[in-house]
């Protein structure tokens, strides 16, 4: 079919004549399926399309080709890290190293790394910036190296934004133009991100979603994402919010709501009237937190508020008339009224919808902003820094400094409270980072940033900062404060708050919009019910109620609607991207890169190999870490600052690193030596092989001593004894980084055997040829009683069959049980890649010269 559309003549696929009565009744996630696997999927996309839509059927195996790519720097440089090793592996075999390079558009964002050394004062964000550069040198050198040595790969320079920020307002086209064989098509804008919050792009009507940084380098050499027919589970939104609520509200009751209906691992898409009330910076708040509650996608469809969004960013208007007519010609325009065929359907009121806060400890456990003192444990006060203070108060992450309506109302408010004369605790960190590089500019034109700077919320860059675990060192008086009995509360506006995870110090966090982040900066503490108890009081004495100061919804969208200048959001992108720093920074043009042998960044991976390691046949393994329910991959492998005193940081001094500035995890992602070092030591690992084990380390069985797992893993290797992993419900949960399976499978672990798993790290498992065993919840419990002298014994032939049945015999204390466990693989491409031992090894092996594969 032609389409008349920006003054072109473009083809498209029919999805009205192919998909005929069905069309309607299809969830629009199953459109976008449908075309992608018609237009880019040849003939084993043809194939899969007969079968699921001609003949009904839901076990197909979906060959999916996103358009484009996105990483990040700490997931690309592992990524680039191993795309260059295999490039030696080539060479090294006489095959062609240029073979490794992307065959579909890659953008990187240089985002997740800069740290909050500096804040509270103007220049803030020049001098963290500069200090990110002197931390992250190496790892920027590789970047820009990869940037030259692999066509279709863009590195956009410290500064650019936060990545999915990027990705909505700069990079995100929702329908596209593309040359093939000569021809111009009009297609739909899809992608896959080495992030789980990927799925925010969903706001906009963008197909997208996390992934494991294996598959990922495995879709930029041309492999396809293979599917199983996705569940859709449709979420219909009625009513409107309330007027004092925000988008961050409104995510975290989707948040709540849809854990606990359980959407792990589906697709989820909103409809119903409720959506049609929406800006699209609200759907992409709800949309970005898809991986807290446990789903693939968290999708809406295109519509006038994706237009209308579209234009205040700043795109061209020929786009603009290209994605409406494009999405109204084929059936992905969204009507509030209709009613897909969707797997389940769960109703949501946004009247319900209250200002929130979430947690102390995961992104699902709602309360009401008020209700906070009954969840923290306070401690004691130390002399005036009171129980349950606030240590960090940060707006920060993607999740909401992507929408300028919240931070609007966060500048508002601090403007009343400062007019209120209202001031925060000189214990409080406070910090703004925008996810854009356009946000301080519109704050700017408000009026808003001086009432901000004066509380402490001065820009501290451009970057996820504490959102990621990057929020720096606390300000002394709050460790003086801790040593007195304190226990610290952090306030953010993020999208996750795991104990540790945005400061080691703080085990509790609550995740807020950016407005009450502000009002319990002015609080101090947590330890108070900030709805009805005062969070100030004036100069004279009178107390100030929130109430007071909460900003009026009228005078933010009047605000808005004055500081808005879509022009200016393209023209800040530009002079970001124009960073003197980044095009002065000198970097190797070779093919292959130059690595140092004593670098602490940057070392070429062992696992990057054409051979798989032998198979589990009839093995007998030890378990190296039985585990309880809910481990994430922050407390598999952490991304925040290297702790004194730990193997990792021992590691890195005996090469000449400074003990006070080791930097954190998520940079040292390139070295796998100090990765390996880091697993398992965040302060709430509980390894239950024996009582009083610490984090980061186990029990070698054959000696019985207590060591870290490094060492005990060299000794099972030594000994030529598999490993496996025991845990419970949701293993993996969180951010999709690869190292937390990269990590256990250089430790030597074979299997994880647990009662549920995250998909993204199940996937990330399945790309190590890490087997991930499902056992029911009873079994999983039983498991946890395991003794480090525990024998877990494998078949003699274990199936690698799509939920294959794996019989598990295991003896311990002179008892013998069997458990049924099932392969947690969706597909038969996920069992090959395990038969070949990896993604890498299977990648390897397609490529290296036919002499090779046969030697």
């Amino acid at each position: 079919m032609i389409l008349s559309a920006a003054g072109q003549q473009l083809r498209v696929i029919d999805l009205r004549e192919r998909l005929g009565a069905r069309l309607a009744a299809m969830p629009v996630i199953h459109r976008l399926v449908a075309e992608n696997l018609l237009r880019a999927g040849g003939a084993d996309g043809a194939a899969a399309f007969a079968a699921w839509i001609e003949d009904g059927r839901r076990d197909v195996e979906l060959p999916f080709h996103p358009g484009r790519i996105m990483m990040h720097d700490t997931t690309c440089v592992p990524a680039l890290v191993d795309l260059a090793a295999a490039r030696d592996v080539l060479a090294a075999k006489d095959g062609d190293p240029a073979r490794i390079d992307p065959v579909v558009p890659v953008d990187v964002s240089t985002d997740h790394s800069l740290a909050v050394d500096h804040f509270a004062e103007p220049d803030a964000a020049r001098l963290n910036m500069a200090r990110e550069r002197e931390r992250n040198a190496e790892r920027l050198r590789l970047m820009k190296w990869a940037s030259g040595a692999f066509e279709k790969l863009t590195v956009h320079p410290p500064g650019t934004g936060i990545m999915h920020t990027l990705n909505l307002e700069r990079l995100a086209s929702v329908v596209r133009i593309e040359e093939r064989d000569g021809a111009a098509w009009a297609v739909p804008d899809t992608l896959i991100g080495t992030d789980s919050h990927t799925p925010m792009v969903n706001g906009i009507g963008v197909l997208g979603w996390g992934v494991g940084g294996l598959e990922a380098e495995a879709a930029m050499l041309g492999l396809p994402v293979v599917l199983r027919v996705p569940d859709v589970v449709g979420v219909r939104l009625v009513g409107e919010l309330p007027a004092d609520v925000f988008g961050a509200d409104l995510a975290l009751l989707v948040t709540q709501r849809l854990r606990a209906h359980g959407v792990a691992g589906r697709f989820v898409e909103f409809f119903g009237p409720g959506v049609a009330t929406l800006s699209a910076d609200t759907r992409a708040a709800v949309a970005n937190m898809a991986p807290e509650y446990g789903a693939t996608t968290g999708f809406f469809p295109v519509d006038a508020r994706t237009i209308a969004y579209l234009r205040e960013t700043g795109r061209p208007a020929d786009a603009l008339a290209l994605v409406e007519d494009y999405c109204r010609r084929q059936g992905l325009w969204f009507d509030p009224d209709a009613a897909p065929e969707y797997t389940e359907v769960l109703t949501i009121d946004l009247a319900d919808v209250a200002r929130a806060a979430a947690g102390p400890s995961r992104p699902q456990d709602l309360r009401a902003a008020g209700d906070t003192a009954a969840h923290i444990t306070a401690g004691t006060a130390a002399g005036d820094v009171p129980a349950g203070a606030i240590a960090i108060a940060a707006i920060t992450s993607c999740t909401n400094t992507s929408d300028p309506r919240m931070l609007v109302a966060a500048g508002l408010l601090a403007r009343k409270a400062v007019a209120a004369g209202l001031t925060v605790p000189d214990w409080v960190k406070t910090s703004l980072a925008p996810g854009s590089p356009a946000a301080e500019a519109l704050l700017r034109r408000a009026g808003l940033m001086e009432p901000l700077e004066e509380l402490g919320f001065a820009v501290v860059g451009v970057g996820c900062t504490t959102c990621i675990g990057n929020s720096g060192p606390l300000v002394p008086r709050m460790y003086d404060a801790i040593a007195g009995g304190v226990v610290p509360v952090a306030v953010l506006s993020g999208n996750r708050n795991f104990p540790g995870r945005v400061h080691p110090e703080v085990r509790e966090s609550f995740l807020l919009s950016p407005p009450m982040v502000v009002a319990f900066a002015i609080a101090g503490d947590a330890a108070r019910d900030i709805l009805r108890d005062p969070i100030g009081h004036r100069d004279d004495g009178t107390p100030v109620m929130l109430d007071e100061i909460w900003p009026d919804a009228g005078e933010i969208n009047r605000l808005l609607a004055d500081a808005r200048a879509p022009g200016d959001v393209q023209r800040r992108y530009d002079a970001a991207e124009a960073n003197p720093a980044w095009a002065a920074l000198d970097a190797p043009d070779s093919a292959l890169f130059p690595w140092d042998a004593g670098s602490t960044y940057l070392r070429p991976p062992p696992f990057v190999r054409p051979d798989a390691r032998p198979a589990l046949d009839g093995a007998l393994a030890r378990p190296l870490l039985v585990l309880g329910d809910d481990i994430t991959t922050d407390h598999i492998s952490p991304a925040g600052a290297i702790p004194a005193g730990t193997p990792a940081a021992r590691y890195l001094i005996e090469r000449g690193e400074t003990p006070g500035d080791l930097n954190v995890f998520a940079a040292r992602r390139g070295n796998w030596e100090a990765m390996v070092r880091g697993l398992f030591t965040n302060p709430s690992v509980d390894n239950l092989l024996r009582p009083g084990i610490a984090p980061g380390r186990t029990v070698h069985a054959p000696s019985g001593a207590d060591m870290p797992l490094w060492d005990a893993a060299q000794l099972y290797a030594a000994e030529g004894t598999p490993l496996v992993i025991v845990a419970g419900d949701r293993y993996g949960t969180g951010s999709s980084r690869d190292w937390a399976a990269k990590g256990p499978q250089l430790l030597g672990v074979r299997a994880v055997i647990a009662s549920s798993f995250e998909r993204i790290h199940r996937s990330n498992l399945i790309n190590m040829a890490v087997l991930p065993l499902t056992v029911d919840r009873d079994d999983a419990l039983a498991l946890r009683a395991l003794s480090a002298d525990a024998l877990i014994g494998f078949p003699g032939t274990v199936p690698l069959e799509p939920g294959a049945l794996v019989t598990l015999r295991v003896e311990d204390r002179g008892e013998v049980r069997h458990y049924a466990a099932h392969l947690a693989a969706d597909t038969q491409a996920e069992c090959d890649i395990l038969a070949r031992g990896g993604m890498l090894p299977a990648l390897l092996q397609r490529l290296l010269p036919q002499e090779e594969k046969v030697a």
